[in-house]
């Protein structure tokens, strides 16, 4: 026969188990809902390209020479690959205020929809930083 305090414990070591198994499913399932990759320009313009959904990201390079702005909110301008070599250029307008990170040469990712093979209509451009960091040799403490 075994002791009440021992079925206690077992049965809390159990309880707790199962509560963490329960969480760990959560989390897992909550990070695969909210992962977001980005297709390469060079992967969107090839022949064989269909989108899993009809929204979808583009990460990219902005072409030098290519940001064109209309004198209003609209913007369009050419992202190219960062890897590989494209078979035609990936036009991409966008009405909004731009990240102020935004220029020409920098990293961007784009959200939105195909409206032609090489066009892409952008609902959100985000703007990559680079990694070159610089301290401020201007700031001065009081």
């Amino acid at each position: 026969m075994t002791p009440p305090h021992q079925k206690h414990r077992i049965g809390l070591i159990v309880l707790f188990g199962s509560l963490l198994a329960i969480g760990v499913a959560l989390l897992l399932s909550a990070l695969q809902e909210n992962t977001q990759f980005f297709y390469n320009p060079s992967d969107v313009v090839a022949e064989s390209f269909s989108p899993d959904s009809a929204t979808f990201r583009i990460g990219g390079l902005v072409e030098d020479g290519t940001v064109i702005k209309d004198g209003k909110l609209k913007t369009t301008f050419q992202i190219k690959d960062f890897e590989r070599d494209m078979r035609a250029p990936m036009t991409v307008s966008y009405v909004g205020v731009l990240p102020d990170l935004f220029r020409e040469g920098q990293g961007v990712v784009v959200t939105g929809f195909l409206t032609s093979p090489t066009a892409f209509e952008a609902t959100e451009v985000l703007a990559k930083h680079d990694e070159n960091y610089k301290p401020d040799i201007n700031y001065q403490t009081k």
